[in-house]
């Protein structure tokens, strides 16, 4: 039987900055977050890439061309590629609300126009063979709510002038699945906003820690999908909730995280709070994540969609003492190559 090589497997840079900070703990830095990933290996397998964060210290978004080429060249050095890459669209770090004022919203666009940029410039140096440009409302849900129907039209409208924008550079935009996001809070309100938007490069990016949230209808109770006296081991209703959650977003997808969740949200620094990532061993997480990983990534008739060619490993706010254990990674590998060998599929011609 040959291997599956397909998805390929990356992990997050942005775990090193997310959730860190002077009210937090310190940064890990973007090299040794590579280093990390480079360095995790499991029966011979190692990861294949890296998702990355356009945001200093990491990689600052008004680099120079040349900045972006050494980045090409230092991830290709350690036989690793970039997969999709966030766009730093939060105020006040030069970005703007999506539901802001006129000038606010045009600062959300050029944000995403600078990104698709970078990520472009990295697919003609050979770094970048697939991959989206991650976006969020970079609005809070009750802001959002003091104006539910008017706030969706705003953000749906900075969504387009973002495609419009993303689609000049052949790039697509994910929308991430979190619950601290106005308007996509809730997987009702979620699927209001793509529909509105209704572009052909609008898609949305599902990460198991936080989109399994909109299960339990934080932040929005009237979108709860599992019972409230819902007990967790319950599987057989847990996997009722999930097909029916990927029947309404999976055809949406078109960028993916593996994660784990114990069922509760969690913030820590500067980010709000939302589902919370565990280790892929947590004896607290409430998923088998290479069973569950399957609902994202196979259809209603559980083919397989190939929507997208790598998936991404999320351990935002893992404390730094995990973040420096190797075997940390190594634990996710493996969680990573489980959810590629049940399903992932096998390409003759490997792209890169």
């Amino acid at each position: 039987m040959t291997e599956n090589n397909y998805p390929k497997l990356h992990n997050a840079t942005w775990p090193g900055m997310v959730g860190k900070g002077p009210d937090s703990e310190p940064p890990i830095s973007f090299d040794t977050m590579l280093e990390m990933t480079a360095s995790a290996e499991v029966d011979g397998v190692k990861f294949d890439g890296v998702d990355i964060f356009l945001f200093a210290p990491h990689f600052d978004i008004d680099s120079t061309d040349e900045d972006i080429k050494q980045l090409a060249d230092k991830v290709a050095s350690l036989n690793l590629e970039i997969g999709s890459v966030v766009a730093p669209v939060w105020p006040p770090t030069a970005g703007g609300s999506a539901i802001g004022s006129k000038e606010e919203r045009s600062q959300f666009v050029n944000q995403v126009r600078k990104s698709c940029q970078i990520a472009k410039r990295l697919r003609e140096l050979g770094v970048r063979p697939n991959g989206v440009i991650r976006i969020d409302s970079a609005c809070d849900p009750g802001s959002w709510a003091i104006d539910p129907a008017g706030n969706t039209k705003l953000i749906a409208q900075t969504f387009r002038d973002a495609c419009d924008v993303a689609a000049d550079y052949g790039e697509k935009l994910a929308a991430e699945g979190e619950i601290c996001w106005g308007g996509m809070h809730s997987w009702k309100a979620m699927v209001d906003t793509l529909e509105a938007v209704d572009r052909p490069n609008m898609g949305f990016q599902a990460d198991m820690a936080h989109t399994f949230l909109y299960l339990l209808g934080y932040n929005a109770p009237e979108s709860r999908i599992l019972p409230v006296d819902f007990e967790w081991n319950d599987r057989e209703a847990l996997a009722e909730g999930l097909k029916k959650l990927t029947a309404a977003l999976g055809p949406w997808t078109i960028d993916f995280h593996v994660a784990q969740n114990d069922g509760t949200v969690h913030g820590t620094g500067s980010h709000d709070k939302t589902g919370r990532h565990c280790q892929a061993t947590d004896p607290n997480g409430k998923m088998d994540i290479a069973k569950d990983a399957g609902y994202w990534l196979r259809d209603e008739k559980g083919e397989l969609t190939k929507a997208f060619k790598h998936i991404c490993w999320d351990g935002c706010m893992f404390p730094n003492d995990v973040m420096m254990k190797g075997q940390t990674w190594n634990d996710i590998l493996a969680t990573m190559i489980k959810v590629r060998q049940n399903h992932g599929w096998y390409e003759s011609v490997q792209k890169r």
